[in-house]
């Protein structure tokens, strides 16, 4: 498809530090645009008791996000649990686990990371670990595909949600102004459809971030143009990089 991009929507929050998108911006003339299309909350104590989950059954934690940490510790805040010292966690990436600083002192025998993939933490746990007993922390969109992982790994596990995702509205958007639309989550397609529920694709390109939201996608019928990461492209801003270079 030999179509102009002139302007790309991301449906994430605009970056607070320098952006990843600046030699895209300025090398190509590109305008690109950043909106949140779903919001996360952690999840009231009254829905958690409701899962009958008891946190201290478990001798591993796992965390996808850093909001499902923030989550987690609230919720052994409001039910006066104290974290066992021997718990281990096993974060899906690097700067996951880090964030657990804010929680825990940071030590490398109970704190494991993969490199940012869900298969990842799969491979961190790998036989070592194999007879840990997993609780795993997650949002309401990741449930279903993170404990499949862990069956066919034939690990011990449990889960609970313990952050819920609220759509944005977007709905005022004009979407007939952008060429490409970013998404980097399932949830993403989920808000775009919720906010415009009469949409067609025709000639809108879509890039997308991790195998879970381009599973979402065939899901939903629509056609991804582009995908990361792979060797080559780590980012969605190297994405598009040696995307424009082809063109």
């Amino acid at each position: 498809m030999n179509m102009k991009i002139k302007n790309i929507l991301i449906s994430q929050p605009s970056p607070t530090k320098g952006s990843p998108y600046t030699e895209v911006i300025t090398k190509y003339g590109v305008n690109v645009d950043f909106t949140p299309f779903f919001t996360v909350e952690p999840i009231p104590i009254r829905d958690f008791r409701t899962q009958k989950v008891n946190i201290l059954d478990y001798t591993a934690i796992v965390f996808t996000s850093r909001s499902a940490i923030d989550a987690f510790f609230k919720i052994c805040e409001e039910l006066r649990l104290v974290v066992p010292e021997t718990m281990k966690y096993f974060c899906q990436s690097e700067a996951i686990a880090l964030y657990l600083q804010k929680y825990i002192v940071y030590r490398k025998r109970k704190i494991f990371f993969g490199n940012g993939t869900v298969s990842s933490l799969i491979e961190c746990i790998g036989t070592k670990h194999k007879g840990e007993n997993f609780l795993i922390a997650c949002t309401d969109s990741l449930k279903a595909d993170l404990h499949k992982l862990f069956v066919k790994a034939k690990l011990k596990h449990g889960s609970a949600v313990f952050v819920r995702t609220i759509n944005s509205d977007i709905s005022n958007i004009d979407l007939k102004k952008y060429q490409m639309i970013v998404f980097y989550s399932p949830a993403d397609i989920k808000s775009l459809q919720e906010n415009f529920p009469d949409f067609e694709q025709k000639d809108m390109l879509f890039a997308t971030y991790g195998s879970t939201t381009a599973k979402a996608m065939k899901a939903a019928k629509l056609k991804t143009e582009i995908m990361a990461p792979t060797p080559e492209a780590p980012s969605i801003a190297k994405l598009l990089l040696l995307y424009f270079d082809k063109k």
